[in-house]
Parts: structure tokens; C-alpha cells; sequence
């Protein structure tokens, strides 16, 4: 009698153990499923015809002149948008207009303004004033020439001073993708798409990256890979590897690992860019 009462008491628990059991298994399943369809929807479908000429006639691409923002003004241009340029030198703007205007037979227009001064937006507003514009790229960025501790940074005043005027992202970047966010969640129902892009290392001047690898692509890879995640992704890597590796220093591995190896690798690029210039 004893031992049959241990036995139904086992059973009685194995019971909703069981069912637990099944509930995790089934809910890790559809968790998976879920997942490997989103990543096969954005990564390897895309949604590359969303952005066209329909959206509007212009695209608007601060930081266009090098780089990531150069690289924005191209592929827009190639996929038939009219392009307003906007960076600091004049010179380089030029250049950029007469290039997309040979290569892919497009309007382009310009503004010279420095996005370390407060008093350009007039000027922007003015020149923008009328065009019927479809996608705007906010890529204008600073960045100082090595990996630096804060306070030896040289000529730190001007330095925070002109990185709050040129890119607040880069001072406080948690805020701005949450923002960024939060206005596509306010304007997505009037057709209106918003995206916080989050790209690791690109192999541009900014960088010092000069030789591009799979997990630091050239800025032409970057872009083409990044515009095929508009319209599926509010935020985005942009890329399926720099993808794998926020899944990894945000989920997978514990954040004062990722914090060590990120002072590692920063400390490895101060020491070289140092050495190279004899300034050690």
C-alpha cells in the first residue's frame, strides 16, 4: 500500500511536469520557426523594390561626399531618385553631383553647410523647401583619427562641442535608436517608415579600415545590403554578419566580456596608429 501510494504520488507529478515539458519545447520551437523565417524574409528576400522614385522624387543624404553617406548617394541614384547632396566642402560636393549625374543620368543638387555650426538649418530648410522628397539618409558624422582614452583626447573642448552639433547619435545612441523607434511605431500608419540603422565597422576613411573583409565590408556592400531591410526592420544592422554579431555582444555573450574584448581591440589600433607616428 505504501509503495503504491509513492507511486501515484511520482505520477501525479510527473504529470504536469510533463506538460511544462511540452509547453517549453513547443514554445522554443515556434520561437526558432519564427526567427529562421524572419531572417530568411530580410536577409535573403529582402524588400528591395520598396524603395523607388514612387516614395517621392528626391532623396536628401547628409555626409555624402565619403564613405557610408557616399556609398547611400549612389545606390539611391541607381535606383532612379533624384539626390540632394549635403556636406561641408563645396569641392567635394561638386564632384559627387557631376559623377551621379554622368553615371546613372539623374538630377542632383547641393548645400555646403558645416554641422558644427547652429545656424545652418535656414539655409537647409530654404533649400529644401518645395521638393517632393521620398527618403532622407542622416548620416552625417564625426569620429576623432584613433581609438583615445576620453581625457587625452587632443583639443577635447572643441571636440564634445562639435560632436553635440554634428551627431548627437554618437553621444548618446541609446536614446536616439529608441527614438527613432518610437516615431516609426507614432507614423508608420501614415505610410511614413523609420529606421535606427546600427552598422558595426565599415571599411572607410572615418574607420582607417582600408582592407574590407566579410565582417568589415566596403561601404558600396554595406548600403546595398542595409536599403533591402527598409520596410521589414525598425532597427537593423544592416548586414547579415554585423546582424550575427549584435545577436552575439547582446544576447549571447555577457556585457562585460563584450566590453574587454572591444577595450582589447581599440587598445590594439591606439597602439599602432601611435607607433606609425612615433607619438607614443
Amino acid at each position: 500500500m505504501e509503495h503504491f501510494d509513492v507511486e501515484k504520488m511520482r505520477q501525479l507529478a510527473e504529470t504536469p511536469l510533463l506538460w511544462v515539458g511540452a509547453v517549453t519545447t513547443a514554445s522554443l520551437a515556434l520561437w526558432l520557426l519564427f526567427h529562421i523565417i524572419s531572417g530568411f524574409k530580410i536577409w535573403v528576400l529582402g524588400n528591395g523594390a520598396l524603395l523607388s522614385p514612387k516614395l517621392g522624387k528626391w532623396a536628401v543624404v547628409t555626409g555624402a561626399t565619403d564613405g557610408i553617406g557616399k556609398s547611400y548617394a549612389e545606390e539611391l541614384a541607381r535606383r532612379g531618385f533624384s539626390i540632394m547632396l549635403i556636406s561641408r566642402s563645396q569641392e567635394k560636393l561638386d564632384d559627387v553631383a557631376k559623377s551621379l549625374e554622368s553615371l546613372y543620368k539623374v538630377e542632383t543638387k547641393t548645400i555646403a553647410v558645416d554641422f558644427g555650426q547652429i545656424n545652418i538649418y535656414p539655409k537647409i530648410e530654404d533649400a529644401l523647401a518645395g521638393l517632393e522628397i521620398g527618403v532622407l539618409v542622416n548620416n552625417v558624422g564625426i569620429s576623432y583619427p584613433y581609438p583615445e582614452f576620453f581625457l587625452h583626447i587632443p583639443d577635447l573642448d572643441k571636440f564634445i562641442n562639435t560632436m553635440i552639433n554634428v551627431n548627437i547619435t554618437s553621444v548618446c545612441q541609446a536614446f536616439v535608436d529608441f527614438f527613432s523607434r518610437g516615431l516609426q511605431a507614432e507614423y508608420k500608419c501614415k505610410g511614413i517608415i523609420i529606421q535606427s540603422v546600427l552598422p558595426f565597422f565599415v571599411a572607410t576613411k572615418m574607420t582607417r579600415i582600408r582592407k574590407p573583409t566579410l565582417d568589415k565590408p566596403t561601404p558600396e556592400r554595406y548600403v546595398a545590403a542595409e536599403l533591402t531591410t527598409v520596410g521589414l526592420q525598425d532597427q537593423t544592422n544592416g548586414y547579415f554578419p554585423h546582424a550575427v554579431m549584435g545577436w552575439l555582444t547582446t544576447v549571447l555573450v555577457p556585457i562585460k566580456l563584450v566590453i574587454y574584448f572591444g577595450m582589447r581591440m581599440n587598445k590594439a589600433q591606439r597602439g599602432g596608429y601611435l607607433r606609425r607616428r612615433k607619438l607614443r
